[in-house]
Protein backbone atom coordinates (compact mmCIF):
# COMPACT_ATOMS: atom_id res chain seq x y z
CA UNK A 1 0.00 0.00 0.00
CA UNK A 2 2.34 2.70 1.02
CA UNK A 3 4.22 2.07 -2.40
CA UNK A 4 0.57 2.59 -3.83
CA UNK A 5 0.44 5.86 -2.15
CA UNK A 6 3.40 7.24 -3.18
CA UNK A 7 2.87 6.23 -7.01
CA UNK A 8 0.00 7.63 -7.06
CA UNK A 9 1.41 10.88 -5.57
CA UNK A 10 4.11 11.02 -8.15
CA UNK A 11 1.80 10.54 -11.20
CA UNK A 12 -0.73 13.47 -9.60
CA UNK A 13 2.12 15.47 -10.88
CA UNK A 14 2.76 13.71 -14.13
CA UNK A 15 1.09 16.81 -16.56
CA UNK A 16 1.51 14.85 -19.43
CA UNK A 17 -1.05 12.27 -17.74
CA UNK A 18 -3.12 14.75 -16.42
CA UNK A 19 -3.50 16.34 -19.94
CA UNK A 20 -4.60 13.02 -21.57
CA UNK A 21 -7.03 11.99 -18.56
CA UNK A 22 -8.55 15.63 -18.68
CA UNK A 23 -8.54 15.38 -22.45
CA UNK A 24 -9.89 11.65 -22.54
CA UNK A 25 -13.20 10.61 -22.96
CA UNK A 26 -12.15 7.55 -20.79
CA UNK A 27 -10.57 9.42 -17.83
CA UNK A 28 -13.31 11.74 -17.74
CA UNK A 29 -15.71 8.77 -17.14
CA UNK A 30 -13.98 6.81 -14.45
CA UNK A 31 -13.04 10.41 -12.68
CA UNK A 32 -17.00 10.92 -12.67
CA UNK A 33 -17.02 8.56 -9.32
CA UNK A 34 -15.38 11.71 -7.16
CA UNK A 35 -16.12 15.07 -9.21
CA UNK A 36 -19.61 15.92 -9.42
CA UNK A 37 -18.81 17.47 -13.10
CA UNK A 38 -17.11 20.58 -14.59
CA UNK A 39 -19.71 23.03 -14.35
CA UNK A 40 -21.43 24.83 -11.47
CA UNK A 41 -24.41 23.03 -12.43
CA UNK A 42 -23.86 19.99 -12.30
CA UNK A 43 -22.25 20.67 -8.57
CA UNK A 44 -25.26 22.42 -7.63
CA UNK A 45 -27.32 19.34 -8.90
CA UNK A 46 -25.66 16.89 -6.99
CA UNK A 47 -25.72 19.52 -4.00
CA UNK A 48 -30.00 19.35 -4.37
CA UNK A 49 -29.61 15.70 -4.36
CA UNK A 50 -27.84 15.40 -1.12
CA UNK A 51 -29.72 17.85 0.63
CA UNK A 52 -32.79 15.65 -0.61
CA UNK A 53 -30.96 12.80 1.74
CA UNK A 54 -30.32 14.79 4.67
CA UNK A 55 -26.79 15.12 4.12
CA UNK A 56 -25.10 18.59 3.86
CA UNK A 57 -22.87 19.44 1.13
CA UNK A 58 -19.38 21.29 1.00
CA UNK A 59 -18.62 22.71 -2.75
CA UNK A 60 -15.39 22.79 -3.67
CA UNK A 61 -13.85 24.85 -7.33
CA UNK A 62 -11.13 22.47 -8.21
CA UNK A 63 -7.42 24.23 -8.90
CA UNK A 64 -4.61 24.65 -6.78
CA UNK A 65 -2.23 27.77 -7.49
CA UNK A 66 -2.55 30.52 -9.93
CA UNK A 67 -0.15 32.81 -11.52
CA UNK A 68 -1.96 35.90 -11.67
CA UNK A 69 -4.11 38.48 -9.90
CA UNK A 70 -6.83 37.99 -12.15
CA UNK A 71 -6.63 34.50 -11.93
CA UNK A 72 -7.26 34.43 -8.18
CA UNK A 73 -10.43 36.51 -8.51
CA UNK A 74 -11.44 34.59 -11.61
CA UNK A 75 -11.64 31.80 -8.81
CA UNK A 76 -13.11 33.51 -6.39
CA UNK A 77 -15.79 34.33 -8.31
CA UNK A 78 -17.01 30.88 -8.94
CA UNK A 79 -17.52 30.62 -5.20
CA UNK A 80 -19.15 33.87 -4.85
CA UNK A 81 -22.03 32.69 -7.82
CA UNK A 82 -21.65 29.36 -5.58
CA UNK A 83 -23.14 31.46 -2.40
CA UNK A 84 -25.56 33.45 -4.16
CA UNK A 85 -27.12 30.22 -5.24
CA UNK A 86 -26.64 28.86 -1.28
CA UNK A 87 -28.55 32.27 -0.20
CA UNK A 88 -31.26 32.47 -2.50
CA UNK A 89 -32.18 28.56 -1.91
CA UNK A 90 -31.04 28.46 1.82
CA UNK A 91 -29.18 25.12 0.82
CA UNK A 92 -27.43 23.20 3.08
CA UNK A 93 -23.88 23.85 1.81
CA UNK A 94 -20.86 25.56 2.32
CA UNK A 95 -17.96 25.71 0.03
CA UNK A 96 -13.88 24.65 0.07
CA UNK A 97 -11.10 26.75 -0.68
CA UNK A 98 -7.74 26.39 -1.34
CA UNK A 99 -5.68 29.60 -0.27
CA UNK A 100 -2.99 28.68 -3.66
CA UNK A 101 -6.03 29.20 -5.83
CA UNK A 102 -7.15 32.38 -4.19
CA UNK A 103 -3.06 33.64 -4.82
CA UNK A 104 -1.24 32.31 -1.74
CA UNK A 105 1.77 31.91 -3.92
CA UNK A 106 2.08 35.58 -5.01
CA UNK A 107 1.23 37.47 -2.31
CA UNK A 108 -0.67 36.32 0.83
CA UNK A 109 -1.94 39.67 1.54
CA UNK A 110 -3.56 39.27 -1.90
CA UNK A 111 -5.02 35.44 -0.63
CA UNK A 112 -6.20 37.01 2.58
CA UNK A 113 -7.78 39.49 0.89
CA UNK A 114 -9.78 37.19 -1.69
CA UNK A 115 -10.37 34.97 1.39
CA UNK A 116 -12.19 37.75 3.45
CA UNK A 117 -14.53 38.96 0.48
CA UNK A 118 -15.42 35.33 0.01
CA UNK A 119 -15.87 34.30 4.09
CA UNK A 120 -17.93 37.98 4.17
CA UNK A 121 -20.30 36.93 1.65
CA UNK A 122 -20.87 33.25 3.29
CA UNK A 123 -22.26 34.70 6.58
CA UNK A 124 -24.06 36.57 4.51
CA UNK A 125 -25.69 34.03 2.14
CA UNK A 126 -25.70 31.61 5.86
CA UNK A 127 -23.22 29.81 5.08
CA UNK A 128 -19.73 28.81 5.78
CA UNK A 129 -16.08 29.00 4.29
CA UNK A 130 -13.62 26.57 4.95
CA UNK A 131 -10.21 26.68 4.01
CA UNK A 132 -8.53 23.43 3.29
CA UNK A 133 -5.09 22.76 4.02
CA UNK A 134 -2.37 22.31 1.64
CA UNK A 135 0.97 20.64 1.37
CA UNK A 136 3.34 21.15 4.63
CA UNK A 137 5.51 24.02 3.31
CA UNK A 138 1.76 26.42 3.61
CA UNK A 139 0.01 25.20 7.01
CA UNK A 140 2.30 27.74 9.06
CA UNK A 141 0.83 30.53 6.75
CA UNK A 142 -2.29 29.07 5.90
CA UNK A 143 -3.16 28.66 9.86
CA UNK A 144 -1.82 32.36 10.44
CA UNK A 145 -4.38 33.90 7.66
CA UNK A 146 -7.40 31.68 9.25
CA UNK A 147 -6.95 32.85 12.51
CA UNK A 148 -6.69 36.53 11.55
CA UNK A 149 -10.23 36.75 10.07
CA UNK A 150 -11.83 34.50 12.73
CA UNK A 151 -10.70 37.15 14.79
CA UNK A 152 -12.74 39.23 13.31
CA UNK A 153 -16.43 39.55 14.76
CA UNK A 154 -18.44 39.58 12.43
CA UNK A 155 -16.86 36.58 10.40
CA UNK A 156 -16.14 34.53 13.65
CA UNK A 157 -19.17 32.08 12.32
CA UNK A 158 -18.11 31.68 9.03
CA UNK A 159 -14.83 30.23 8.96
CA UNK A 160 -12.85 27.13 9.95
CA UNK A 161 -10.03 25.26 9.01
CA UNK A 162 -8.69 22.02 8.05
CA UNK A 163 -5.89 19.75 10.12
CA UNK A 164 -4.22 16.85 8.97
CA UNK A 165 -3.61 13.94 11.55
CA UNK A 166 -0.27 12.55 9.26
CA UNK A 167 1.56 15.76 10.53
CA UNK A 168 3.34 15.85 14.01
CA UNK A 169 2.77 19.43 14.49
CA UNK A 170 -1.50 18.88 14.16
CA UNK A 171 -1.89 18.17 17.87
CA UNK A 172 -0.02 22.07 19.11
CA UNK A 173 -2.74 23.20 16.23
CA UNK A 174 -5.55 21.85 17.41
CA UNK A 175 -5.09 22.92 20.95
CA UNK A 176 -4.48 26.73 19.68
CA UNK A 177 -7.58 26.72 17.21
CA UNK A 178 -9.79 25.28 20.14
CA UNK A 179 -8.63 28.16 22.40
CA UNK A 180 -9.81 30.32 19.91
CA UNK A 181 -13.01 28.59 18.76
CA UNK A 182 -11.99 27.99 15.46
CA UNK A 183 -13.85 25.36 13.79
CA UNK A 184 -11.83 22.28 12.55
CA UNK A 185 -12.34 19.50 9.54
CA UNK A 186 -9.90 16.74 11.00
CA UNK A 187 -8.74 14.54 8.54
CA UNK A 188 -5.49 12.31 7.83
CA UNK A 189 -3.91 13.95 4.83
CA UNK A 190 -3.38 13.20 1.00
CA UNK A 191 0.04 15.09 0.68
CA UNK A 192 3.11 13.21 0.55
CA UNK A 193 5.13 14.74 3.15
CA UNK A 194 9.31 13.59 4.45
CA UNK A 195 9.16 11.19 7.70
CA UNK A 196 10.62 14.07 9.73
CA UNK A 197 7.02 16.23 9.26
CA UNK A 198 4.41 13.54 9.26
CA UNK A 199 3.93 9.91 10.66
CA UNK A 200 5.09 7.81 7.85
CA UNK A 201 2.98 4.70 9.24
CA UNK A 202 -0.55 4.44 8.87
CA UNK A 203 -0.79 2.90 12.23
CA UNK A 204 0.59 6.21 13.77
CA UNK A 205 -1.69 7.76 11.38
CA UNK A 206 -5.02 6.32 12.56
CA UNK A 207 -3.88 6.75 16.28
CA UNK A 208 -3.05 10.17 16.09
CA UNK A 209 -6.50 10.65 13.94
CA UNK A 210 -8.51 9.13 16.68
CA UNK A 211 -6.74 11.18 19.65
CA UNK A 212 -7.70 14.24 18.01
CA UNK A 213 -10.62 13.45 17.68
CA UNK A 214 -11.42 13.28 21.25
CA UNK A 215 -9.89 16.26 21.51
CA UNK A 216 -12.51 17.65 19.25
CA UNK A 217 -15.49 15.80 20.34
CA UNK A 218 -17.91 18.33 22.56
CA UNK A 219 -16.11 21.16 22.14
CA UNK A 220 -17.28 24.61 20.14
CA UNK A 221 -18.06 25.11 17.96
CA UNK A 222 -19.59 22.20 16.04
CA UNK A 223 -16.59 20.44 14.48
CA UNK A 224 -16.33 17.81 11.70
CA UNK A 225 -14.49 14.64 11.88
CA UNK A 226 -13.98 13.40 8.63
CA UNK A 227 -13.06 9.68 7.48
CA UNK A 228 -14.13 7.11 5.23
CA UNK A 229 -12.56 4.00 7.78
CA UNK A 230 -15.40 2.65 9.40
CA UNK A 231 -13.86 1.15 12.71
CA UNK A 232 -12.28 5.03 13.19
CA UNK A 233 -16.22 6.01 12.72
CA UNK A 234 -17.29 3.21 15.21
CA UNK A 235 -14.95 4.49 17.90
CA UNK A 236 -16.16 8.07 17.26
CA UNK A 237 -19.45 6.79 18.14
CA UNK A 238 -18.27 4.97 21.07
CA UNK A 239 -16.27 7.89 22.64
CA UNK A 240 -19.35 10.31 21.91
CA UNK A 241 -21.77 8.25 23.62
CA UNK A 242 -19.93 7.25 26.54
CA UNK A 243 -19.27 10.99 27.16
CA UNK A 244 -22.66 11.84 26.82
CA UNK A 245 -21.43 13.79 23.62
CA UNK A 246 -25.42 13.73 21.29
CA UNK A 247 -25.14 13.98 17.75
CA UNK A 248 -25.77 16.98 16.84
CA UNK A 249 -22.50 18.17 18.77
CA UNK A 250 -20.08 17.47 15.57
CA UNK A 251 -20.37 16.34 12.37
CA UNK A 252 -19.33 13.40 10.05
CA UNK A 253 -17.56 14.53 6.42
CA UNK A 254 -16.94 12.07 4.02
CA UNK A 255 -15.92 12.51 0.18
CA UNK A 256 -18.40 12.26 -2.78
CA UNK A 257 -18.33 9.01 -4.52
CA UNK A 258 -16.62 6.82 -1.18
CA UNK A 259 -18.77 5.27 1.34
CA UNK A 260 -21.92 6.18 0.04
CA UNK A 261 -23.84 3.56 1.71
CA UNK A 262 -21.75 4.49 5.16
CA UNK A 263 -23.20 7.98 4.49
CA UNK A 264 -26.98 7.27 3.84
CA UNK A 265 -26.07 4.81 7.13
CA UNK A 266 -24.84 7.84 9.48
CA UNK A 267 -27.64 10.22 8.25
CA UNK A 268 -30.35 7.63 8.88
CA UNK A 269 -29.37 7.20 12.26
CA UNK A 270 -28.59 10.65 13.30
CA UNK A 271 -25.80 12.16 12.13
CA UNK A 272 -24.79 15.30 11.18
CA UNK A 273 -23.23 14.27 7.51
CA UNK A 274 -21.37 16.77 5.20
CA UNK A 275 -20.23 15.45 1.57
CA UNK A 276 -17.18 17.17 -0.19
CA UNK A 277 -18.63 17.75 -3.70
CA UNK A 278 -15.55 18.89 -5.99
CA UNK A 279 -16.50 19.71 -9.48
CA UNK A 280 -14.40 21.70 -11.98
CA UNK A 281 -12.03 21.16 -15.52
CA UNK A 282 -9.15 20.67 -13.21
CA UNK A 283 -9.89 17.54 -11.18
CA UNK A 284 -6.74 15.24 -12.45
CA UNK A 285 -4.51 15.96 -9.22
CA UNK A 286 -8.00 16.06 -6.75
CA UNK A 287 -8.54 12.52 -8.07
CA UNK A 288 -5.19 10.99 -7.91
CA UNK A 289 -4.71 12.17 -4.52
CA UNK A 290 -7.64 10.19 -3.96
CA UNK A 291 -6.43 7.19 -5.29
CA UNK A 292 -3.38 7.50 -2.66
CA UNK A 293 -5.60 7.98 -0.24
CA UNK A 294 -7.48 4.58 -0.66
CA UNK A 295 -5.75 2.79 -3.31
CA UNK A 296 -8.46 0.26 -2.80
CA UNK A 297 -10.12 2.27 -5.26
CA UNK A 298 -8.39 1.23 -8.05
CA UNK A 299 -10.23 -1.90 -8.55
CA UNK A 300 -13.24 0.19 -8.53
CA UNK A 301 -11.88 2.02 -11.49
CA UNK A 302 -10.54 -1.15 -13.33
CA UNK A 303 -14.26 -2.70 -13.53
CA UNK A 304 -15.65 0.45 -14.94
CA UNK A 305 -13.31 2.00 -17.40
CA UNK A 306 -14.00 0.32 -20.25
CA UNK A 307 -17.54 0.33 -20.05
CA UNK A 308 -20.06 1.83 -21.68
Amino acid sequence: MPFLRSTFIALSRSRRLRRFCESSRAGQRVSARFVAGVEIQDAIKVAKTMNGQGIGVTLDSLGESVTSEIEAHRAAETYHRLLDWVGSNKANAHISVKLTQMGLDIDPELAESVAHDLARHAQAAGSFMRVDMEGSRLTQVTLDIVRRLHARPELRDAIGVVIQAYLYRSQADVEQLLAENVSIRLCKGAYSEPADVAFPRKADVDANFLHLSGMLLGSTPCQAIATHDAAIIEKVRQMARVRGIGSGQFEFQMLYGIRRDLQRKLADDGFQVRVYVPFGREWYPYFMRRLAERPANTLFLARNLFRN
